[in-house]
């Protein structure tokens, strides 16, 4: 029997067990820990997958915003009063404590006066100034300007081979503009005061505040808002920004636009930058007379909410009864340039060589028996 067995196959011995009657089953892997084991891997796998593929977008996001190259600054401040000041309105979300609306009504009517303006040169400014006895040296030590607006400033500015000279010019232009308006805001802070120490105010008062309460873009009447943006900027910083904005008065957007302190337009009369990008739509905005540039300056210093921390130092100055500093109110304009800090670090090299604090106690010499009370 034994040698006859290995000569059947394993498919003859099935038919021959089957006839036997024996019944033949497959034996099933009851190895567990085997298929637990499987299981486990599969499961493990694919938590894997799922949170690769889960986490996968942040990672990218966070990769590419550390390793992109930063972005340029751009100066949101300036764009949005060249907006403005342009005619179009502005998201009244980006300050709710701003109202646009009549932002810069005086400065349009600045600008739509009818200009019968002449542009002296250099040498016929340096004549008048000589025969007026105005004289840069005598001011730092009198401190009496005389009420001299000079609205174009002269093209040859940049012909002067001095640097003394072209500064001392400029200065002398720019300083009675900058002294004149601080001097109105000056006569209608006296009156804001008077104001807030009467218990009952005239009607003439009432409409004089709501005029001034939408002239520095006021809401909810705030009395206490409107003091803080109802100030001075210092003669010396504004100076020293205009100079910085212009070359000293020998930029083409000074001498052709009156621009001395670089706002932006989109839309309004500008003049186009020579290295602009051929995308860039934008313009320096263009004004008739020097003076609506520099007030248009004070009062982009005196709303915008990039300049807010500027305007509370100063606030807190006044309320130690300290005289403006321009020196460290300054620190607080690193939103006027793209440069950021090295702005600021320039303007007060600006402010220290050319001693220009020195005109910071200054005043103009009035016009009216109103200015004159106030010196």
């Amino acid at each position: 029997m034994i040698k006859n067995i290995d000569k059947f196959n394993l498919s003859e011995l099935r038919k021959r067990l089957l006839k036997k009657g024996f019944k033949i089953t497959k034996v099933k892997d009851r190895n567990l820990f085997g298929n637990l084991k499987s299981v486990y891997l599969t499961f493990f796998y694919s938590l894997f997958l799922i949170g690769f593929f889960y986490f996968l977008p942040n990672t990218s996001l966070y990769l590419s915003k550390t390793f992109e190259k930063p972005k340029e600054i751009e100066n949101s401040s300036k764009l949005d009063f060249e907006k403005t000041i342009s005619g179009i309105l502005i998201d009244p979300k980006i300050d709710i404590d701003l109202n646009y609306k009549n932002l810069f009504d005086d400065i349009f009517q600045l600008n739509d006066t009818p200009n019968n303006s002449v542009r002296l040169s250099a040498s016929t400014l340096n004549e008048l100034f000589n025969d007026l006895n105005y004289d840069l040296k005598d001011i730092r030590s009198n401190k009496k300007v005389k009420p001299i607006e000079i609205s174009l400033l002269p093209i040859e500015l940049k012909n002067i081979e001095s640097t003394k000279k072209r500064k001392d010019l400029f200065i002398k232009i720019v300083l009675p503009l900058i002294l004149e308006e601080n001097a109105r805001i000056k006569l209608d802070r006296k009156r804001l005061f008077a104001i807030l120490n009467k218990n009952n105010n005239s009607d003439s008062e009432k409409k004089w505040l709501k005029r001034k309460f939408k002239q520095y873009g006021v809401t909810k009447n705030d009395l206490s808002t409107l003091k803080i943006r109802m100030d001075e900027i210092p003669v010396s910083l504004a100076i020293a920004q205009a100079a910085k904005e212009t070359g000293w008065g020998t930029s083409r957007f000074a001498t052709e636009g009156n621009a001395l302190y670089g706002q932006w337009t989109y839309t309004g009369d500008g003049i186009k930058p020579s290295a602009a990008d051929n995308n860039s739509s934008h313009k320096v905005m263009r004004f008739k007379v020097l003076k609506a540039s520099v007030r248009a300056y004070q009062r982009n210093l005196n709303t915008h909410s990039g300049y807010r921390e500027f305007r509370r130092q100063r606030a807190i100055q006044r309320d130690n009864e300290e005289e403006l500093d321009s020196l460290k109110l300054v620190e607080f304009l690193d939103k006027y340039a793209e440069t950021g800090s090295e702005y600021t670090k320039v303007l007060k090299q600006i402010i220290k060589q050319n001693s220009l604090k020195d005109f910071d106690d200054a005043s103009v010499l009035p016009k009216s028996n109103k200015l004159k009370n106030l010196i």
